[in-house]
């Protein structure tokens, strides 16, 4: 597989071009890959009106990933769920339809950003089953029960597949239910990129997704802020066609190089012989869950490089857990009162993972704390999210909140999924939640100044 972004920037900067154009350090900072760092040169190409080495690298990618077209994103998933949404309105005003997306409820704070920019109606579907705030597995018979009794069917199903704590939903069945009602899946893949190059392919696009986002960095060797849109083949062909214009329409026009020569090199390395270090490492990781659990602990979570520890079934808080790891020179990806989140890839080395099973392996046992996580169910609608979002806005004190309008959501990411969402009625249960992670004051709508 060759790599066209790379040598092109590995030739330039070994070149003696003199540089009167930016960035402004011009290949002389204090840092040694300040030479490598370039902009939309002649020659480089220009990404979403791309027709040289971007162009031929995300061909690359597609066939990789095996879609219709993949794009790039050095902003992240952030640009492309944002594309995504742009994506689903403009399919949804083609066909004369009015753009109302039903998504599962543990969306990403983008998601509903972007709907609130966009003027998009959210249908939000949560579990029937109680799950913590970032998980909301939707079934297949759930699905097809909630779009055959719409009065007006959505113009998409949203839903985010892994979850923070490693839930995988049933894309296949989703994606089914989707076909059956002539309705797009779109998918928050962010925390699965890898999911392509398992021994069986459960990547999103694989199983019958129309759509999807990945965040190449968090499980792909690629520098942070890299991304890909992918669309499928079977998708409907103004989705395809209108893909570029979605992310140009929120991307910078000054993308980072570095970014795009590591999702290029990426195609390099997973065209090779990733498949077989993600199976030797799902097994690896498989096995020593296998032995913590005969030692009392207990996982959550059907995502294989996903290491997500039920912290108070064996005695602690996920935030405890997490400080015993960092006394050990171990950083956890994400914590909270119940869980404690690790994510693994190839490039953890054998000694490490050693490392990590020994430190949790002799974990004292301290008995089951009783403290359940708060489940909300769907609170009262007040407001349009975009009405919401963009009314005179005051914060206050949670404790102070009840019966108010949220305007703006209220956590930071990690993991980014809202109490609840902009427009809503904060109830007792919200106020509860709130205060359960840790939120102590929020932006209400000042109903005083409308």
């Amino acid at each position: 597989m060759n790599t066209p972004i790379v040598d092109f920037i590995k030739n330039y900067s070994q070149g003696t071009m003199k540089r009167f154009h930016v960035p402004g350090h011009k290949g002389r900072g204090e840092e040694d890959f300040s030479s490598l760092d370039i902009t939309e040169i002649k020659g480089a190409d220009v990404l979403y009106y791309e027709e040289g080495i971007l162009e031929e690298s995300q061909k690359n990618a597609s066939l990789i990933f095996g879609t219709g077209k993949t794009l790039y994103s050095t902003e992240g998933s952030s640009l492309a769920i944002r594309a995504m949404t742009a994506l689903i309105k403009m399919y949804a005003e083609k066909n004369g339809k009015k753009p109302v997306i039903a998504a599962a409820r543990n969306a990403h704070k983008v998601f509903i950003t972007s709907c609130a920019l966009l003027d998009i109606e959210v249908d939000w579907l949560f579990p029937l089953s109680e799950m913590p705030l970032v998980s909301c597995v939707i079934a297949e018979a759930e699905l097809e029960a909630y779009l055959k009794n719409c009065s007006e069917l959505p113009v998409a199903v949203y839903v985010t597949s892994p979850d923070y704590l490693g839930n995988i939903s049933d894309i296949k069945g989703l994606s089914d239910v989707c076909r059956k009602y002539g309705v797009l899946l779109a998918v928050d893949n962010a925390h699965g990129a890898y999911l392509r190059f398992l021994p069986e392919d459960i990547h999103p696009i694989s199983l019958g997704a129309d759509i999807c986002c990945d965040s190449a960095h968090k499980t792909l060797p690629v520098l942070t802020g890299g991304a890909y849109l992918h669309i499928s083949e079977k998708a409907p062909e103004y989705i395809l066609q209108n893909a570029k214009k979605a992310m140009a329409l929120f991307a910078s026009t000054s993308p980072s190089y570095l970014i795009l020569a590591s999702l290029d090199k990426a195609n390099e390395i997973l065209a090779g012989g990733f498949r077989k270090k993600i199976a030797d490492l799902s097994e690896k990781i498989s096995k020593m869950k296998a032995q913590l659990e005969a030692y009392g602990k207990r996982f959550i979570g059907n995502e294989p490089l996903k290491i997500t520890l039920s912290a108070k079934l064996f005695g602690y808080s996920g935030y405890e857990v997490a400080e015993i790891l960092r006394k050990n020179s171990i950083e956890c990806e994400f914590c909270d009162k119940d869980f404690t989140v690790l994510m693994v890839s190839p490039y953890n080395t054998e000694s490490e993972i050693n490392h990590l099973l020994a430190v949790l392996m002799f974990m004292v046992y301290r008995g089951p704390i009783e403290e359940a996580f708060p489940v909300l169910k769907a609170p009262e609608k007040k407001m349009p999210i975009r009405d919401a979002f963009f009314a005179p806005s005051k914060s206050i004190d949670v404790s102070d909140s009840l019966g108010k309008i949220l305007s703006d959501v209220s956590i930071t990411c990690p993991p980014a999924v809202p109490v609840i969402v902009c427009g809503e009625v904060i109830d007792a249960a919200a106020i509860e939640c709130f205060k359960y992670y840790g939120i102590e004051r929020i932006n209400i709508v000042d109903i005083e100044e409308i």
